[in-house]
């Protein structure tokens, strides 16, 4: 087997591969949300002007020292903290050699066997569709700090149609990232889309990355083996890069799981190598083969001190941490007794989180508030592209609107009726409801007249129902909702109708 690119579709699956066993870990690289680089005041800026935030510290000049930027070291003590890492007492930079044009030094500065974390875990919930969803714990091997490269832009977009060379932006060089290796405890791509989405999520919680991954601020690789059954040795693992969505992740694996399958099936050896997700033919092509540590000729920075992070620090920046959302999903189920969708869903991002807990704070029941929050007022927020902290409804005000509900004041139709207003404006639901006269019609007397108004307007009905054709309440029912704006109320005028009907 060559190292050419593989342009076949995905392989079939054949009834032999139910004894065949993925191993996959991720290395997922999170670019830590400082103003400044890792060991510089270059900006970090995106989307501005290419090399405009590069200094002599980014390209290693003569003279230059780097120095640690201290928001870097706090950032990564809190990702680790939150991914029950154990933090070194002592730690340490080394230099990792290679030579590549988005590195301007010829050597990136990262960390090799003293890292700043080790020997942690979460727990990720597996959700796939038409299964059961489960939780799993991914042990996570380490966590360190290095400096980020550059970015080539190659031929084939507008600016280098028909190019035979490539352009270096180093705007990206120097900036901070944690990279955090997982232990290899995955075993489908859709458990490895799960792992990275967790981690993503947890990141964004503590506020220490933004995660987006259009951007690059959140990069994973995929190292992947197959193997005859759990107790059989690890394959030979591959690399995969180029992924930028969850979706993307889930499918390299499952496309290049089914490749080594086949290629071992098939005789053929599958070799040690880095491949890229094609994202337009859906699999995954030969990159280079693989370097080993001892290519990379790490030895300690000379320039840069070690690393001490004291007991009290580390337990200075613990307190600081937030509720992580493993905790409010299970919270959120335990107590509140909302579903695993439920809770799932509310705790995706931590501005929906906190604003779901501010409304149910106010006294209203929570699977009532989450039905509002998941459903009508998530997808205002999506279509908009609004922030649940800027929303013009405040949870307060939702909290007033679900209580009219719960007191019987309004309906739900009525409710979903100024829903559209509130979102745009805020205010009170109360007041709206009384401006406009939306009140339910609570009075029985009131109700009973337009019953009995409705019977006489309909006489060959009502003898139907009389002879057997109970269902017809159901036509009166809406009559009467019709009649009255959705505002009678609906166990009061359901009782009046079925007395009244049943002569």
């Amino acid at each position: 087997m060559s190292l050419a690119a593989t342009a076949s579709a995905a392989p079939a699956a054949t009834d032999d591969q139910a004894a065949w066993e993925a191993v996959i870990g991720l290395e997922t690289h999170v670019q830590l949300g400082t103003d400044s680089k890792i060991f510089t005041a270059a900006s970090t800026t995106f989307g501005d002007d290419p090399n405009t935030h590069v200094d002599p510290v980014v390209f290693g000049l003569p003279g230059t020292l780097p120095v640690l930027n201290a928001k870097v070291l706090e950032f990564a003590v809190k990702a680790a903290l939150a991914l029950n890492l154990k933090i070194a007492a002592h730690s340490k930079f080394d230099r990792k050699q290679y030579f590549y044009p988005d590195l301007p030094k010829n050597y990136q500065i990262s960390q090799y066997d003293e890292p700043i974390a080790e020997a942690g875990w979460i727990e990720v919930e597996v959700a796939e569709k038409g299964k059961e969803t489960y939780l799993k714990t991914i042990g996570i091997e380490r966590l360190h700090m290095e400096e980020d490269a550059g970015k080539l832009v190659h031929a084939g977009s507008d600016r280098l149609a028909g190019s035979t060379h490539s352009l270096v932006d180093y705007n990206r060089a120097g900036v901070a990232l944690a990279e955090i290796v997982s232990k290899p405890d995955l075993r489908t791509g859709r458990e490895a889309a799960e792992y990275a989405s967790e981690i993503r999520r947890i990141m964004r919680y503590l506020g220490v990355s933004d995660g987006n991954m259009q951007e690059g601020s959140l990069r994973c690789d995929v190292n992947i083996s197959v193997r005859r059954g759990p107790d059989a040795p690890f394959g030979t693992k591959v690399e995969i890069k180029n992924m930028n969505s969850f979706s993307a992740i889930q499918r390299a694996c499952e496309y290049e799981i089914q490749r080594q399958i086949k290629a071992y099936e098939a005789g053929e050896p599958v070799l040690q190598e880095t491949r890229l997700w094609d994202e337009s033919k859906q699999l995954t092509k030969s990159m280079r083969s693989k370097e080993g540590a001892s290519d990379y000729r790490y030895f300690p920075d000379p320039d840069l001190g070690p690393i001490e992070v004291s007991a009290e620090q580390r337990q200075t920046w613990l307190a600081e941490l937030p509720e992580l959302p493993a905790a409010k999903r299970h919270r959120y189920a335990d107590q509140l007794g909302l579903s695993i969708y439920d809770a799932r869903v509310l705790t995706d991002e931590r501005p929906m989180a906190e604003y779901f807990e501010a409304a149910v704070a106010a006294g209203v029941d929570a699977k009532a508030v989450a039905n509002w929050i998941t459903g009508d007022i998530a997808a205002h927020v999506n279509a908009e592209r609004l922030s649940y902290t800027t929303l013009p409804l405040r949870p307060e005000q939702l909290a007033e609107m679900v209580g009219l509900i719960e007191a019987g004041a309004i309906s739900g139709k009525i409710a979903k009726e100024i829903l559209p207003e509130l979102l745009q404006q805020g205010g009170s639901a109360k007041a709206i409801v009384e401006a406009r006269g939306l009140g339910i019609i609570s009075d029985p007397a009131a109700i009973t007249a337009i019953v009995e108004e409705l019977l006489a307007a309909h006489p060959e009905e009502v003898e139907a129902f009389r002879g057997g054709k109970t269902k017809l309440q159901g036509f009166f029912v809406g009559q009467l909702m019709k009649k009255t704006g959705g505002k009678a109320d609906p166990k009061l005028a359901n009782q009046i109708l079925n007395t009244k009907l049943k002569g």
